[in-house]
């Protein structure tokens, strides 16, 4: 053991590089400046945001590129209470993020003091592990074990530091934490899964997040295509297995593929890959009610709390989805002993795909002005270069683009996931340009989430030099919530109208980004083009309809009911 005399700052920041930490987003803050002030000589940049929501979000997306805990840091009080909504993104995204967040000094703890917040309780039911450093000494410790636990818990975790615990001196060494491999899972789950899937008459695939996160694409190929098992795409998992395998149906979950709801509906056994089950992706869509009530269900997931949390299923295993789906093709095929031939199944896909292929058009295909959401979508999707990143909001036509956007590979398609933060996507969006500058980035917000994150941080974009590609679906209202208010409140909107919009690629240009208005399908084209090759931030100002006749369906008709009025000056408003 080899010790050297440091500083608490020294311990934490020569930890945040031993860890192959970078990037370090946050806004500059007297709490951490001692650390701050070394992370030029360690090699780490730091990247100034406008709003802290937006240093997680990009921790998170850059999280999810490179497969790596990264990290976020904020002042003391407001700055790290601004993480809340960002880190609970990354939290049910199950992103390895390391929030660090110093706090009021360890003497003032509890007086009321400047700034002063209990940032352990805010952060306990969003992080997988949390830690106040208790003496500077630890320091180097309790940081390590951040990163160690992120990657075990696959989430994210909450080093809180009292601010005067940057200084001090004393003798530590620092090295990285360990690496964690979950394995297969145990054996015998495996065995009765193998036994379930080769007697199967009709198995489908569910690729999860897991297929993404575990870099198990590989794996996860090869056992569909021994079993010639149909593949559906988890909700918002769009890059979780290739659009154009012969095996691949579509995305499940609101908006998503007719085809791939239709052909899960025909399992007789479901085995999810690194899926939870969320209830909010298997619910019924398109009045398709298709979660097989009768199928055997096989869930694999690292994470063990999900198992069986949503659904009823037959067999479970906590394992890493790489190693389980390689060891699952080895005890199949001893059971099997030869591939599957199925060409009835195999051509039922294409036909299902290529059925939804055609009614998908036919919605697509609406020439009015401003554009149609689904038009511009679809000029969209075929505009932006194969193997781009994008980054997806919530929203109606955020949502929308679920049956849209097809993805090569894993790691390309990040999204709000469940829980559906607007403002999302532009954070994100930087974070994933960072930790792949070889790609073309895009984030797809609606007005509304734009207007919460996106045009702030284009100035971040702009100053540090980060050519992400914004896409802004301007139709001058909170379209999933103006679509409840139709169908449930007899078009009375509150709220969700947003009046006249700025130009937000003139706002863009102000800034020193790029910016393009497009009003119609064929100027979507060369506006993207345009965006990529001029590797520069850029805004691209999309104009389409809003409204009844164009807006998907709503997001929660479950959850929703017609209003009963009761007080006679409210009468009127019952549902006819």
């Amino acid at each position: 053991m080899t010790t050297h005399k440091m500083t608490p700052s020294e311990a934490l920041v020569e930890t945040l590089a031993a860890e192959g930490v970078e990037t370090v987003f946050g806004i500059v803050g007297s709490a951490y400046m001692d650390a701050l002030d070394l992370f030029p000589a360690a090699g780490i940049r730091f990247v100034s945001v406008a709003h802290e929501q937006a240093a997680a979000h990009a921790a998170d997306g850059l999280s999810r590129v490179t497969g790596r805990p990264q990290a976020c840091i904020a002042q003391n009080g407001p700055g790290a209470a601004n993480f809340v909504s960002a880190i609970t993104a990354a939290y049910w995204a199950h992103s390895p993020v390391v929030a660090i967040t110093p706090e009021t000094g360890s003497m003032g703890i509890g007086t009321g003091g400047f700034q002063e917040l209990d940032q352990m309780a805010w952060f306990s039911e969003q992080t997988v592990w949390q830690v106040r450093v208790n003496r500077p000494e630890r320091m180097a410790e309790l940081a390590r074990r951040a990163f160690y636990m992120a990657k075990l818990e696959n989430g994210p975790t909450q080093l809180n530091i009292p601010r005067d615990y940057f200084y001090g001196e004393f003798e530590d060494e620092v090295y990285p934490s360990l690496e964690i491999s979950h394995g297969p899972g145990s054996r015998a789950a495996l065995a009765e899964a193998s036994k379930l899937v080769a007697a199967a008459k009709y198995p489908v695939i569910i690729a999860g997040g897991g297929v993404s996160q575990g870099d198990a694409l590989a794996e996860t190929k090869a056992l569909a295509e021994y079993l010639q098992a149909p593949v559906v795409n988890s909700y918002l998992h769009n890059d979780s297995f290739p659009a154009d395998h012969p095996l691949a149906t579509g995305p499940i979950g609101y908006c998503g593929s007719k085809a791939a709801m239709r052909i899960l509906s025909k399992a007789d056994v479901v085995l999810a890959l690194g899926c939870r089950l969320g209830p909010f992706g298997t619910l019924p869509q398109y009045d398709i009610d298709y979660w097989p009530k009768n199928a055997r269900i096989i869930q694999v997931d690292a994470n063990a709390r999900v198992l069986g949390l949503s659904k009823k299923v037959d067999v479970a295993s906590a394992a890493d989805v790489k190693d389980y789906a390689a060891d699952l093709l080895t005890t199949v095929k001893e059971a099997m002993g030869k591939p599957a031939d199925a060409p009835v199944r195999v051509a039922e896909i294409a036909r299902e795909k290529a059925r939804w292929a055609e009614e998908l058009e036919s919605w697509s295909s609406a020439e009015i002005s401003p554009m149609h959401p689904r038009a511009f979508l679809k000029a969209l999707s075929e505009s932006m270069p194969k193997g781009s990143i994008v980054a997806t909001d919530i929203g109606n036509t955020s949502s929308m683009c679920n049956a849209y956007f097809q993805f090569s590979d894993i790691r390309q398609h990040i999204s709000a996931l469940s829980w559906g933060n607007c403002g999302f996507a532009y954070g994100a969006a930087m974070g994933a340009k960072i930790g792949r500058p070889d790609k073309p980035v895009f984030a797809f917000q609606g007005d509304g989430a734009w207007g919460i994150s996106g045009i702030a941080e284009v100035m971040t974009a702009v100053r540090e030099n980060i050519p992400v590609i914004a896409v802004v679906a301007n139709n001058y209202e909170w379209g999933a919530e103006k679509k409840n208010q139709i169908d449930y409140y007899n078009n009375r909107f509150v709220g969700a109208n947003l009046r006249e919009n700025p130009d937000f690629a003139q706002i863009a240009k102000d800034m020193g980004a790029d910016g393009h208005v497009v009003k119609t399908p064929e100027e979507v084209k060369d506006a993207v083009a345009s965006a990529v090759a001029s590797e520069k931030p850029c805004v691209i100002d999309a104009r389409i309809q809003g409204g009844e006749e164009v807006l998907a369906e709503p997001f929660r008709r479950d959850a929703l009911k017609p209003p009963v009025r009761y007080l006679s000056k409210y009468q009127h408003l019952n549902a006819k």
